[in-house]
């Protein structure tokens, strides 16, 4: 019988890029232990994307002025990964710097 992996999710603080071990569930006033950034924050956010409109991917949100200070969204999930492997926005710019690259 075939059992998948399980893969363990890593987080990381948007701000110092440490990484975060959770022994408890995270509470909305929890700060990052290296450098005391609110952790429940778009910025830690997998919906958070400054190219989407109110920097959210969420249909429904509300405007959140300081996108570094905790805040009360319902739709928060701690993005996994390390900070800087997003695979979509990479090839977003990759896309970009080809369309105003210079024509040979």
């Amino acid at each position: 019988m075939w059992i998948p992996k399980v893969e363990e999710k890593k987080h990381f603080c948007h701000k110092c890029k440490n990484e975060l071990v959770f022994e408890v569930k995270m509470g909305r006033r929890d700060q990052c232990p290296h450098c005391g950034a609110d952790l429940q924050c778009c910025k830690n956010c997998e919906f958070w994307d400054v190219s989407a409109h109110n920097q959210c991917r969420e249909k429904i949100t509300e405007y959140i002025p300081d996108r570094e200070a905790a805040n009360f969204c319902s739709f928060f999930t701690f993005k996994n990964g390390e900070p800087g492997s997003n695979e979509g926005e990479l090839k977003a710019k990759s896309k970009l710097a080809a369309l105003f690259a210079p024509k040979k």
